[in-house]
């Protein structure tokens, strides 16, 4: 369907958040249905990754090797597919007024690096500025669940990707940092049970996207 009663200048911008095992593949489609019936059909994309050369960097970050990564480097690489990204495809199409709808972005950042890593969220800050400009999220979901149960669940799909190997008391840290994120900038979250059964998560979705576009254009 044509996206054009919400075409008015720049697109919307919309994240999926959340930690390992939260069901975000499931939930991503779900939430373009509910933009679908609404008369948009958003741009999907991914972080890391989105264009050919991000996707490469995403390999780099994701693939589990005896070379233990440097937490510098992941953050440079993060930032760098980051940037070809937003160049080459969310920026333009922003532009253009689709809307966004984007697997992980910067509080991915914030989470993993700044709360799993324990790195310096000051240099998460300046790096997002140099790269993002004063772009933000319009709308960002997160996907939240207790670690424990997150980890059964993805460990369960195969074998565990570099992050999936983290430990526990990593991804307490990650959802930690996303829900300070929340408590920084409460407008811009959403945040979703996903510990409920499935069609209890996508009833909170609806409810929160219903009230996300009516707030953006009222009746």
């Amino acid at each position: 369907m044509s996206s054009l009663p919400y075409q008015h200048g720049r697109g919307c911008f919309i994240t999926i958040e959340g930690t390992e095992g939260v069901g975000k593949t499931t939930n991503i489609a779900y939430i373009r249905q509910c933009l679908n019936d609404h008369g948009i059909e958003p741009v999907m994309t991914r972080e890391p990754g989105g264009t050919d050369l991000a996707e490469s960097i995403r390999v780099l970050l994701l693939e589990p090797r005896v070379e233990p990564m440097a937490e510098m480097t992941e953050l440079f690489l993060i930032f760098a597919a980051r940037a070809q990204h937003l160049v080459q495809k969310i920026k333009p199409a922003l532009d253009t007024g689709q809307w966004v709808l984007c697997d992980r972005f910067t509080d991915a950042t914030y989470a993993y690096q700044g709360g799993g890593r324990l790195l310096d969220k000051n240099t998460i800050g300046n790096l997002e500025n140099l790269v993002q400009g004063a772009l933000r999220p319009d709308l960002v979901l997160i996907l939240d669940i207790e670690p424990e149960i997150g980890l059964q669940r993805a460990r369960q799909r195969g074998d565990p990707d570099r992050f999936e190997q983290e430990t526990l008391h990593f991804f307490r840290r990650v959802r930690a940092a996303y829900l300070q994120r929340v408590v920084q900038d409460p407008d811009r979250y959403l945040i979703i049970d996903a510990g409920q059964p499935l069609d209890d998560v996508q009833r909170q979705i609806k409810v929160g996207l219903q009230a996300f576009l009516l707030n953006r254009h009222p009746l």
